[in-house]
């Protein structure tokens, strides 16, 4: 899960697995596999930072089990 800020300020979680693509119209637009769309405050660049960040804690977790 990353966590997102929506233009009105307000943040909440999404799993980085359910998105499909990422836009920037100028407002990052997130496109989920079911079709939802999502506009947030953050860049492109800083969703791909936080999943990797996301994906590589997963992975740590993963290999101490």
């Amino acid at each position: 899960m990353i966590k997102l800020t929506r233009l009105n300020q307000q943040e909440y979680y999404l799993n980085s697995d359910l998105i499909e693509t990422l836009e920037a119209t100028p407002d990052t637009v997130i496109t989920t596999v079911n079709g939802k769309k999502f506009v947030v405050r953050e860049s492109v660049g800083d969703i791909v930072d936080s999943i990797v960040r996301f994906r590589e804690k997963i992975s740590r977790i993963t290999r101490i089990e």
